[in-house]
């Protein structure tokens, strides 16, 4: 997708954008098949959320994860009607459902991320607090109010980079439901890089498992 678009302008590259759709609209279909497995994983995720022992984390990923089974179950019809089984299925309003169920999903997702955040930037804040006073950290008070709170997310990021990994995934992967909602319309550039950076994100955690962000 981001191929596509970012070649579409050019001249004397028709040929090329038109089988860069065509390859996007096959693995498209193709990938409908590796998620027929997702609906069991989901259910999955969702019965280990509930063992959660944080509140928050606990009822946001138990909501996101049941969300994403509505999802995967709605993007499962999809499928079926794409290679014909069902020819009597409406695709407009089903893609409707998994788009905005996947919405519900990520928001939650976000919640969740943002009330871990938030309990880092209180530790970061907590430990800077304890420590004897330099004359940067004097410094820092006399500066503006949006500056030293950009600096503490900063650091409470960079001290937990799983955290980091799944807002950004997060943020990312929200932009195409957002725009099938017309809630915030994109254009396919921005999703098709949001796309890459979801996908390079998910390919890290896979690689690396601790810097997939854990359950607590």
């Amino acid at each position: 997708m981001l191929l596509s678009y970012l070649l579409e302008p050019h001249a004397g590259k028709e040929k090329v954008v038109m089988k860069l759709k065509k390859l996007e609209s096959s693995v498209s279909t193709g990938r409908k098949w590796f998620r027929l497995g997702n609906v069991v994983h989901a259910v999955q995720a969702t019965e280990q959320s509930l063992h959660a022992t944080d509140l928050v984390p606990r009822v946001c990923l138990t909501l996101a994860n049941l969300n994403r089974v509505l999802y995967f179950i709605c993007d499962t019809v999809l499928w079926v009607r794409s290679v014909g089984l069902a020819s009597g299925i409406n695709k407009e309003k089903w893609r409707t459902w998994a788009a905005r169920y996947y919405c519900y999903s990520l928001l939650l997702s976000l919640v969740r991320d943002l009330y871990e955040i938030s309990l880092q930037m209180e530790q970061v804040a907590h430990d800077r607090a304890k420590r004897k006073k330099s004359p940067s950290q004097e410094l820092l008070e006399e500066t503006e109010w949006l500056q030293s709170f950009l600096l503490l997310l900063f650091r409470s990021l960079r001290k937990h980079p799983p955290l980091f990994l799944d807002t950004v995934k997060n943020l990312c992967d929200i932009l195409n439901p957002l725009h099938q909602l017309g809630i915030y319309k994109s254009n396919p550039g921005v999703i098709g890089l949001g796309g890459l950076v979801s996908s390079i994100v998910g390919i890290i955690t896979v690689a690396c498992p601790h810097m997939k962000l854990n359950t607590h």
